[in-house]
C-alpha cells in the first residue's frame, strides 16, 4: 500500500500563478454579487401560476449539512461540499436561479464541553497556560471504577484518536490559535463569532457559489433563529409528536445528561439494546467463592445475573457460563440483594432504577471468573432448577454482564462449548457431574426439528468453541429460525408461536421477581467530555419518531425522494425499520430553550432538521449572522411569533396580534413558496441513521407534500492517498491547506475524480498536482490558439473536421447527462479529459493541413463551459481573458448541441483502431526483433516499407453460419441465448469441431450484451470502410513513417497475379475489421 504521509512539492511557480488568477476571479465574484439569488419579483410573476413561474423561471436549490464551528473545515467537508458545489455550477448554466446557502451549527454540548476545559485549564496553568510543564501525564479516569490500567489505556486511546494532544488549550495551539488569544475561548460565545468567518474565507478561497446573505449561527445567540426553532418544537409538541416519559437513552454520567450522536467522540448511530436480566439465586458457592465472598456481602442474597436476548428459552437451561479470565464485581443492589456481574452492568443497571441509589455503584468485593466455575446456582423456570456455573472461553466482559445462561438446545455456542466440556473435562478443570445436565428441547421448528443447535452445529461442522466464524453464522441461522419460524414445546406458553411468547415469558419472569429489565449501548460509546456513556431510564422529552402514522408518512417521502444510489435507499429503509423514540431535550451545551421548559434545552439534531427552509429568508430577517442586526425587512425578532411563522410556513391565518405588516412576511413568502422544497441535500452516508431520517420526519410533520425534499445524495468518506485521514498517519488536511498546497482548481478536480459512490473516496495528492500542470498547459494552449487564430485553416470543412464536430457534440451530450445524475467523475472524464483527448487527435490527424479556426475556437468554448461547474476559475480566466467575453462565466449557458450522428462516430472509432492495430503490430515486432524471437517475418520494420490494407464486404460464411445459430436460439423475451440450442445447431451444420466456431460465438454474444442484440445481429457497417481508409491514408504514411499506403477490396486482392501477395492475411479481412500487409520496398 502507498504511503498516506503527504507529499511535498518541489516547484511552485506554476501553482502560485494559478492561485494569483484565482483571487483576482474571487474578488469579482463577491464584488459582482454573482452567487445572490432571489426569487421573481412580483412584477416578473403577475398573472402567473405556481406552476407557470416554475416554468418560465427555473430554480434549483442545494444544500449541504452546516459545518459544526469548533474548528476549521477539514478535506472531508469540502469533498461533501463539492457535490452541491459542482451542481450549483451545472444548474447555473442550465439557466436556473440558483440557491446555494451555507449556515454555521453552534448548537450541543462540543464548544461548551471545550470551553469548560479551557476554563479550567486557565485555573490550572494561568490565563497564558505558562504554568504548563511539559510531562507525560496520566489521563484521568472518568468512569466511577475504581482506577485500573485497562482504564487508562482506553481513554488514551480516545484521546490520542481525537488530537494525540493532552489539554484543550494545546488543541487550540496545533489548529493555528495564537497562545495569548486561547483564553477567549472560555466564553463558549467567542467560538461564534471566531469560527464562522474562517468558515467563509475558506469557502471562498475554494470558490464555492454561495449566497452569504442567508447565512446564520444557531443557538439562542441568534434571537431569529431561536424564533424559528421554538416555533418547530411547539408546533411539534402541539401535533403530538413530542412526548414525555420514561425511556431509556444513551447516558453520560459524567455531563449528567443523554448523550445524542452529535455529543460522542466515538459510538455515533448506536443506541440502547435492551435484555433480560436473569436472577440466579446462588445455591451453593464453590469452595474457593465461598472463602472470597465469607463476611462481605452483610447477610444478602447473591444472585449471578444474565443478560439474555431470549427469555422464552429460559426453560432449557442446563448450566451457566462465565470467563475465566474476567474480573467480576459483587454489589450491593439493596439490603437484601447483591448481583454477581462485571463493572460495566453494574454502572448500567445504577442508572436504570435497580440500586436503591441512583447512579451509585457499591462494589462488596471483586472475584475472578475462575473462581465461581462449581458454583451451584437455581434456575428460573428450568426444567433443571439447579445448575452448575461453568467456564466458557468466549464470554465477553464489554457485552452482556458477563455471565451467560447457557440453553444448548437452541443456542450453537452454549451446545459446542457443553460438548468441549465434556470431552476434556480435566482440560477445564472442572467436575464431568457439573455438565451433566443433557439439551433439553424447548422450541421446535419445521427445519432443525427439537434441537435446533446441535443440528445447525451438525450441518455447519463445527469440531469447537474456537470455531468463532461458524458460530457466528450458527448463531444468526438458530436466532431467526427460532424466532420466525420456532413454536414452543414447553412451559406456559407450550404450542404457541416464538414471535408471540417471547414477551409473555419475560413478562411473567419480570412479575415474578425471578428477572428484570435491562439495556446497555449496542457497543461503546464515548462522549466528546471523554465519558464512557451507559443507558439510563429517565424522565425525559422525546420526539416519538417510529410512532406507525408519523413513520408511514416518512415512508411516503421517501418512496418520492431521489436519492441517487441504491444504497442510500436502503440505508433509508433499515433505519426506517428500526428508529424509534430520540430524546430531544438535554440541559448542558448550548441551544435554544425548550419554550415550555427553559431548564432544558433543544439538543442539536432536534434544532437541525428543517432549518433548509430557514435559508429561504434569512437576509430578509437577519443583516448578520447571529441576528444582531435586522434584516433587509427590518423585522425584530419579537415580531416573529408563533403565529406567524404558522402563517409563513403552513398557511396558517394571518394572526390579527401580529405586530408585523403582512406584506413583509409576503414577501418572505414569496421567496419560500419559490424555493422550497430543496432539490438536493448532499451529506456523508453517516447521517442517514439520524439527521437525514430527521428531516424526512420532521417535514411530513410541519410542512404539506409539496414541500416534503426532493433529493437527497450521501457519499462515504474520503481518504487521502488511499488511507483514512489522520494526524498520525501525516495526512490529515484541512480544506485551507489543501487550497494552499495545490490551488482551488487542481483540489476541486481531484475531489471531482475522488469519487461518487456511497463507498469510501480518495483524494490521490499526485493526481492534485498533476492537475496544476495540466491547467497550466491548457491555459496556454488556449491563449496560443487564440493569438494566432489568423493562422489556422477556414473554409470548408473536410472529413476530420466533420468527425472531430461530431464527437465534441457527443461529448457535451454525455456530460451533460453525468452532471444531471450527479456523477462528476465521469463529467470529468468526458467534459475535460475525453473533450481533450479528441482535441490532440484532431490536431494530429490535420498537422498537414492545420486544424479549422472556426472549431479551435469552438472547442475552447466547450471546454471552458463543460468543466466550469468543476474548476470555475480556470474557466472564468479563458472566458473573460482569452475569449474577451464581457460577462462572467458564471453568467453563461450551457453549450448548445444536438443529436449526433452516429455512423460519423463509428467512422471514428474505426479509423483510430484501425491506426493503432497497426502502429501495435509494427511495435511488437520490433520488440521480438530486440529479444531475438522474431523468427520467420516477411518484411523488415526498420527498413523502408509500404502497406496494403484488404478491407472486406462480407463475412466468412462460417461466421455468417454460427451468427444465425446464436440468432435461431434467441429468445427475445427473455433476452437471453440458449446455450444447449447454439451448440444442437453448430452440430446440424457440421461446425461444432471447427476450433473457431465457439470462440466466435462467445465474443458475438458479449457483443450482444455490449450493443444489443438487434445491433449485433445487423452487422452492416453505417458508413464507408474504403472511404475513411483513404482519408487516413496521408495520415498513415507520416505517423508509420511509409513509402506508400494503398486500400484494396479483398476481392480484388485475391485476384491480384502480380506481386507479393498473402492469401491468408487478404481472408483474414472482415467488414469494420480490415487486413493489413507490410512489405518492404
Amino acid at each position: 500500500m502507498a504511503s498516506a504521509a503527504t507529499i511535498e512539492l518541489a516547484q511552485t511557480g506554476k501553482r502560485d500563478l494559478l492561485i494569483s488568477l484565482e483571487k483576482r476571479y474571487q474578488e469579482r465574484w463577491v464584488a459582482e454579487h454573482l452567487f445572490e439569488v432571489s426569487a421573481p419579483t412580483p412584477e416578473e410573476t403577475e398573472g402567473l401560476s405556481p406552476a407557470e413561474i416554475r416554468e418560465k423561471f427555473p430554480k434549483w436549490f442545494g444544500n449541504f449539512p452546516y459545518p459544526y464551528m469548533n474548528g476549521s473545515l477539514h478535506l472531508g467537508h469540502a469533498f461533501s461540499i463539492s457535490k452541491i458545489e459542482f451542481a450549483a455550477g451545472f444548474h447555473r448554466l442550465s439557466g436556473k436561479r440558483v440557491l446555494f446557502p451555507l449556515g454555521f451549527h453552534c448548537t450541543g454540548m462540543p464548544i461548551k464541553a471545550a470551553s469548560d476545559k479551557i476554563q479550567r485549564e486557565i485555573e490550572m496553568f494561568g490565563s497564558d497556560f505558562s504554568g504548563f510543564v511539559a510531562e507525560d501525564v496520566p489521563v484521568a479516569n472518568t468512569s466511577a471504577a475504581p482506577a485500573k490500567a485497562v482504564d487508562k489505556a482506553k481513554k488514551g486511546k480516545v484521546a490520542a484518536k481525537a488530537t494525540g494532544l493532552q489539554y484543550q488549550f494545546q488543541i487550540m495551539e496545533s489548529m493555528g490559535i495564537p497562545r495569548a488569544d486561547i483564553s477567549k475561548f472560555a466564553d463558549p460565545y467567542y467560538w461564534l463569532k471566531y469560527f464562522p468567518p474562517i468558515c467563509v474565507a475558506d469557502n471562498n478561497a475554494f470558490g464555492s457559489r454561495i449566497d452569504w446573505r442567508r447565512s446564520f449561527i444557531t443557538t439562542d445567540a441568534n434571537p431569529y433563529y431561536d424564533s424559528f426553532v421554538r416555533w418547530q418544537i411547539n408546533r411539534l409538541y402541539s401535533l403530538g409528536k413530542i412526548k414525555f416519559g420514561e425511556r431509556y437513552t444513551i447516558y453520560s454520567p459524567k455531563d449528567g445528561q443523554p448523550c445524542m450522536d452529535h455529543d460522542r467522540s466515538e459510538g455515533e448511530a448506536l443506541g440502547p439494546q435492551e435484555y433480560t436480566g436473569i436472577k440466579m439465586h446462588v445455591v451453593t458457592w464453590s469452595d474457593a467463592a465461598a472463602k472470597a465472598i465469607e463476611g462481605k456481602v452483610g447477610g444478602r442474597k447473591v444472585f449471578l445475573v444474565a443478560a439474555t436476548l431470549r427469555p422464552e428459552t429460559m426453560y432449557g437451561q442446563t448450566n451457566c457460563f462465565v470467563g475465566t479470565a474476567i474480573k467480576y464485581g459483587v454489589f450491593a443492589i439493596n439490603n437484601d440483594e447483591a448481583f454477581v456481574c462485571t463493572y460495566r452492568a453494574a454502572r448500567n443497571m445504577a442508572f436504570q432504577g435497580t440500586t436503591d441509589v441512583r447512579g451509585q455503584v457499591q462494589q462488596l468485593l471483586e472475584i475472578d471468573g475462575s473462581v465461581l466455575v462449581g458454583t451451584k446456582i437455581s434456575a428460573p423456570f428450568s426444567i433443571n432448577p439447579e445448575v452448575y456455573v461453568l467456564p466458557m472461553d468466549n464470554v465477553l466482559a464489554t457485552k452482556g454482564t458477563g455471565v451467560v445462561t447457557s440453553v444448548p438446545s437452541d443456542s450453537p455456542d452454549d451446545y459446542q462449548t457443553l460438548m468441549d466440556l465434556r470431552k476434556k473435562a480435566e482440560f477445564y478443570k472442572i467436575d464431568p457431574s457439573w455438565a451433566s445436565f443433557d439439551p433439553v428441547p424447548v422450541i421446535t421448528s419445521p427445519t432443525y426439528g427439537d434441537m435446533i443447535a446441535p443440528a445447525i452445529v451438525k450441518k455447519l461442522k463445527i469440531q469447537s468453541q474456537k470455531d468463532i466464524k461458524q458460530l457466528a453464522e450458527a448463531k444468526e441461522i438458530a436466532y431467526k429460525e427460532g424466532f420466525y419460524s420456532g413454536t414452543m414445546l414447553v412451559g406456559e406458553f407450550a404450542g404457541q408461536s416464538v414471535q408471540d411468547a417471547k414477551p409473555k415469558v419475560r413478562e411473567s419472569l419480570i412479575e415474578m421477581g425471578l428477572a428484570f429489565a435491562y439495556a446497555e449501548p449496542e457497543g461503546l460509546v464515548i462522549s466528546r467530555s471523554s465519558d464512557e456513556c451507559v443507558v439510563a431510564l429517565m424522565d425525559q422529552w422525546y420526539l416519538d419518531y417510529g410512532e406507525s402514522a408519523w413513520r408511514a408518512e416518512a415512508e411516503k417521502a421517501l418512496a418520492r425522494l431521489e436519492t441517487f444510489h441504491a444504497e442510500t435507499r436502503n440505508g433509508f429503509e433499515g433505519v426506517l425499520a428500526w428508529l424509534n423514540q430520540w430524546a430531544c431535550a438535554r440541559n448542558y451545551g448550548l441551544g435554544s430553550k425548550l419554550p415550555w421548559d427553559p431548564t432544558f434545552l433543544v439538543e442539536s439534531l432536534s434544532d437541525s432538521t428543517i432549518y433548509m427552509s430557514y435559508y429561504t429568508i434569512a437576509h430578509l430577517l437577519q443583516g448578520n449572522i447571529d441576528g444582531t442586526k435586522p434584516g433587509l425587512l427590518n423585522i425584530t425578532p419579537e415580531q416573529m411569533t408563533d403565529d406567524v411563522w404558522e402563517y409563513l410556513y403552513r398557511n396558517g391565518p394571518w394572526p390579527e396580534s401580529a405586530t408585523v405588516p403582512k406584506e413583509k412576511i409576503d414577501t418572505m413568502k414569496r421567496e419560500y413558496e419559490y424555493f422550497y422544497p430543496f432539490d438536493v441535500r448532499s451529506s456523508g452516508k453517516d447521517l442517514i441513521p439520524n439527521h437525514l431520517t430527521f428531516c424526512l420526519y420532521n417535514h411530513t410533520a410541519l410542512f404539506p407534500e409539496d414541500k416534503w425534499p426532493l433529493g437527497m445524495r450521501t457519499n462515504g468518506h474520503l481518504m487521502v492517498n488511499g488511507q483514512k485521514m489522520s494526524k498520525s498517519k501525516g495526512n490529515s488536511m484541512t480544506m485551507r491547506q489543501c487550497i494552499e498546497k495545490f490551488g482551488a482548481d487542481a483540489a476541486r478536480l481531484c475531489l471531482a475524480d475522488a469519487g461518487d459512490g456511497i463507498e469510501d473516496a480518495n483524494f490521490d495528492e499526485m493526481t492534485a498536482n498533476a492537475n496544476i500542470l495540466r491547467v497550466h498547459t491548457l491555459i496556454a494552449w488556449c491563449e496560443e490558439m487564440m493569438q494566432g487564430a489568423s493562422n489556422l485553416r477556414r473554409g470548408d470543412k473536410n472529413f476530420h473536421d466533420r468527425t472531430f464536430e461530431e464527437e465534441v457534440f457527443n461529448l457535451i451530450n454525455i456530460t451533460q447527462r453525468h452532471y444531471q445524475d450527479m456523477q462528476y467523475k465521469d463529467a470529468l472524464k468526458y467534459g475535460f479529459y475525453e473533450l481533450q483527448t479528441a482535441r490532440d487527435w484532431y490536431r494530429e490527424v490535420t498537422a498537414d493541413v492545420g486544424m479549422h479556426a472556426d472549431l479551435v475556437q469552438w472547442w475552447i468554448r466547450v471546454a471552458v463551459l463543460l468543466i466550469s461547474p468543476i474548476a470555475p476559475h480556470f474557466s472564468e480566466h479563458v472566458w473573460t481573458t482569452v475569449l474577451q467575453e464581457p460577462k462572467s462565466v458564471h453568467l453563461a449557458r450551457w453549450p448548445e448541441s444536438r443529436p449526433v450522428d452516429q455512423a460519423v462516430l463509428d467512422a471514428g472509432v474505426y479509423m483510430r483502431g484501425t491506426i493503432k492495430t497497426m502502429r501495435d503490430a509494427e511495435l511488437s515486432l520490433l520488440k521480438k526483433m530486440n529479444k531475438g524471437k522474431q523468427g520467420q517475418v516477411l518484411y523488415d520494420p526498420t527498413k523502408p516499407r509500404a502497406v496494403r490494407i484488404y478491407v472486406a464486404t462480407a463475412f466468412p460464411a462460417w461466421q455468417d453460419q454460427c451468427v444465425q445459430a446464436v440468432k435461431d436460439a434467441y429468445v427475445p423475451e427473455a433476452d437471453k441465448v440458449d446455450d444447449a440450442k447454439v451448440r444442437e445447431l453448430l452440430t446440424q451444420r457440421g461446425l461444432i469441431k471447427d476450433k473457431r466456431a465457439m470462440p466466435f460465438v462467445q465474443a458475438f454474444k458479449k457483443r450482444m450484451t455490449q450493443f444489443g442484440a438487434q445491433t449485433a445481429f445487423n452487422r452492416t457497417l453505417p458508413f464507408s470502410e474504403t472511404q475513411v481508409l483513404r482519408e487516413i491514408l496521408p495520415y498513415l504514411k507520416k505517423t508509420l513513417n511509409l513509402v506508400d499506403a494503398e486500400v484494396m477490396m479483398v476481392d480484388v486482392a485475391k485476384n491480384e497475379t502480380t506481386g507479393n501477395f498473402s492469401l491468408s492475411i487478404i481472408e483474414s479481412a472482415e467488414p469494420g475489421n480490415p487486413a493489413f500487409e507490410y512489405r518492404n520496398v
